[in-house]
């Protein structure tokens, strides 16, 4: 019936009902020089440099790539589901490029759900604490594949002409089928030239991924800039098995594509003749007044021959500068679909009306809201300790990662029975 075939295909939105509003008037400067090397999450900032998702929804994009999952899932071979896998863990980083805006920082017991039946799953989030700021989120397949969880706590610094977050927090991916779990946690993030000069950004740091039943482990580096731009974006590394044997590299950039190679292949090509000569490896300096100019993108990914590609990015759509450079992916996170608001718990990021008010192109209403809630937020803080009272978790709770032995956020289950009426009042 072509009619039910209709409703399965999601009519999502292609673009916000109004474009970003211009930053242009409003200097960072005035607000971060009081706050040099502190901890920004109690920071308020204006609501000009936000985008408007909450936070809940920006690590929903973990979720963009879930067709490798899938293929990682139809592999027989675990050293080529660690490959997958490892594209997957760079491919949820991709959508960082350019997004410069901050996302709203979650109310306490706000929750974000979605779900994607042409994609095979279901997310579910909560932000389960204030100070610090943790968000859980829970993906399960629809069809018994796969889960993916994790908790975040993004601990941002200020370094004076940047902006730097540090993930704090481990992404479990779960194959059910082949009982395998895959553990990471994500580079760091930086900001550049929140001060002056053209906002950029990249990402850096060491990646360990782990597959606890057979000890293979992926260690990928996210490397910095450096001087002249060179590694800009690259990522590169190797996957190794139980007896440390380099058995792929694995290489490419998190803005662009991700290629597997043999490890004998790429030494051979990397000891070429025209590979040798001075390497000038120097790393930016961070004094000096001026803007750290973003380095020219050198020319794409260099495939060396005899590799496979692993995932390549989406491109963004035409009108992403417009639009708080989204993705198309992005895009589509704050719709309210006709019908939803009904299905939807009433702590549902898409109901929480500062958001709502800045993606329509309202930013006085925005900032007037979102003061209020927060101001909501303190007073409901307030009657909690005057009563003694904890705050308790809706739909996850602290327990043990079984994996890594960690503290981690679980997920109690329960949230699709749709049953919200114990659901906090907090908009």
């Amino acid at each position: 019936d072509p009619h039910n075939r209709q409703e399965k295909t999601p009519k999502t939105q292609k673009t916000l009902p109004a474009e970003m509003i211009s930053r242009n008037n409003f200097s960072v400067w005035n607000i971060l020089k009081k706050c040099i090397g502190m901890e920004l999450s109690k920071i308020a900032m204006p609501v000009v440099f936000n985008e408007p998702l909450s936070f809940l929804q920006r690590i929903s994009e973990y979720m963009e790539h879930t067709h490798l999952i899938h293929r990682a899932c139809s592999l027989s071979d675990s050293i080529d589901r660690m490959q997958v896998v490892a594209a997957f863990a760079v491919s949820a980083v991709a959508s960082q490029w350019e997004r410069t805006g901050k996302p709203f920082n979650p109310l306490l017991g706000e929750t974000y759900e979605l779900t994607r039946e042409d994609e095979g799953y279901r997310l579910i989030s909560e932000q389960v604490s204030h100070h610090p700021p943790i968000s859980a989120f829970h993906a399960q397949s629809l069809k018994q594949e796969f889960e993916f969880h994790g908790s975040i706590y993004p601990k941002l610094k200020f370094w004076g002409k940047s902006v730097e977050a540090e993930p704090k927090g481990t992404m479990t991916l779960e194959l059910l089928k082949h009982k395998e779990a895959y553990t990471w946690t994500n580079p760091l993030c930086c900001v550049h030239n929140i001060i002056l000069g053209k906002l950029w950004i990249e990402q850096y740091g060491t990646v360990e991924i782990m597959n606890h039943s057979t000890g293979e482990k992926c260690v990928l580096t996210f490397k910095p800039c450096g001087m002249f731009g060179k590694e800009l974006h690259k990522v590169e590394g190797y996957i190794q098995d139980k007896s440390k044997k380099k058995r792929r590299v694995i290489y490419g950039k998190w803005t662009e594509c991700m290629y597997s190679v043999d490890p004998k292949v790429y030494d051979s090509y990397k000891n070429r003749p025209e590979c040798a000569g001075p390497h000038l490896n120097g790393e930016h300096s961070a004094d000096g007044e001026d803007a750290d100019e973003m380095p020219e993108v050198q020319e794409t990914v260099t495939v060396i021959p005899g590799s496979a590609l692993l995932w390549r990015i989406t491109p963004r759509p035409a009108h992403s500068a417009q639009m708080y450079n989204f993705t198309s992916f992005a895009l589509t996170l704050n719709e309210l679909e006709p019908g939803m608001e009904r299905l939807l718990a009433p702590t549902d990021c898409r109901l929480r009306p500062d958001i709502r008010a800045m993606e329509n192109g309202d930013i006085d209403s925005a900032s007037t809201e979102k003061e209020r809630l927060e101001e909501k937020q303190r007073a409901a803080r307030r009657e909690r300790s005057k009563d003694e009272e904890e705050w308790s978790t809706r739909w996850f709770q602290l327990g043990t990662n079984p994996h890594t032995g960690a503290e981690d956020w679980l997920y109690t289950g329960g949230y699709f029975d749709r049953n919200y009426s114990d659901c906090p009042n907090i908009y």
